[in-house]
């Protein structure tokens, strides 16, 4: 079968304006509600839960994050790339999302502060794009989120210099051993470098 006889019928939803908020900020709330399986009835969190179950069971990789979002970044001649990061936050300031700014997402942005981010909910028939000019959290902030993650994850944020090439695999493990060494029972900050 070709890529382009691939069709799916999508009548799960529709968009109505009836059914819309003013905010887009609580319209978007509402749908990540809906993505995140918070406003959905007993008797369908009970049919996500078995689907949840075979699939592992049967070995399936199907992962359903709701807050994986799509980011797209230009850099300063405007070549454009994209990846998939984690929503962390929403408020009146825009989306939140935390990164090393060292990496290539960070030096595109900030070499040219714009970028596209889209939300894909395949369940509910459901995108949403957002774009706009992006800016930095403050360190107080980005600590805060920080001190939240698993320790391997601070300790993986020393480690890793993201976007570029290393050596091996050894390399890298030798290098986390050495970081978990240095931080070994202290408190571990965020890095310079890394932030939302």
């Amino acid at each position: 079968m070709a890529i382009a006889d691939f069709r799916k019928d999508y009548r799960l939803l529709s968009l109505d304006r009836e059914n819309l908020v003013n905010d887009p900020l609580a319209q978007f709330n509402r749908w990540f509600d809906d993505a995140a399986q918070k406003r959905h009835t007993r008797l369908r969190r009970f049919g996500i839960h078995i689907f949840k179950a075979f699939s592992e069971l049967f070995g399936s990789n199907t992962v359903l994050e709701a807050n994986a979002m799509t980011l797209a970044t230009a850099d300063a001649a405007g070549k454009p790339s994209a990846r998939t990061v984690l929503l962390k936050g929403v408020d009146e300031r825009g989306f939140t999302f935390f990164t090393n700014y060292s990496s290539r997402k960070g030096r595109e942005l900030e070499a040219n502060p714009n970028a596209a981010l889209v939300f894909y909910w395949p369940s509910l028939e459901r995108q949403v794009c957002i774009a706009g000019p992006i800016q930095k959290v403050s360190r107080e902030e980005t600590e805060q989120y920080f001190q939240s993650r698993p320790r391997g994850s601070r300790l993986g944020a020393w480690a890793s210099e993201q976007s570029t090439a290393v050596p091996s695999r050894e390399f890298l493990e030798d290098r986390f051993k050495q970081i978990e060494a240095d931080f070994a029972n202290k408190d571990i900050p965020a890095p310079p470098y890394w932030g939302g």
